[in-house]
């Protein structure tokens, strides 16, 4: 049986066991969260494709950790005006380890 869920505006197909790293989730590792924003259910021969979501559906997942992904850098220039411009940015994820997945 898998899932495909969104969280953070991006879409994830799991399985139970899975691990994933989302934009960061407001909770401590060792914490439990529902992602209620199935997009479709499959087991084995049947699949259910919500209208946006499925009704009823939920993936429950466990923190593992928190923390940064890679440093970004950008850098613009314009040349002969002199202009140049550099920023960073480190965005925060979560990473999740699904351990069931309730169908409706």
């Amino acid at each position: 049986m898998y899932a495909v869920v969104e969280t953070g505006g991006k879409q994830y197909r799991v399985q139970v066991g899975d691990s994933i790293t989302v934009e960061r989730l407001e909770a401590e590792p060792g914490d439990e969260v529902t992602l209620d924003r199935v997009l479709m259910l499959a087991d084995g021969k049947d699949v259910t494709v919500g209208r946006p979501v499925v009704d009823g559906a939920k993936v429950v997942a466990s923190v593992d950790q928190q923390g940064k992904g890679e440093k970004l850098r950008i850098f613009k220039m314009r040349p002969k005006k002199r202009y140049r411009k550099t920023q960073g940015h480190r965005q925060k994820l979560t990473t999740l380890t699904i351990k069931d997945i309730v169908s409706a």
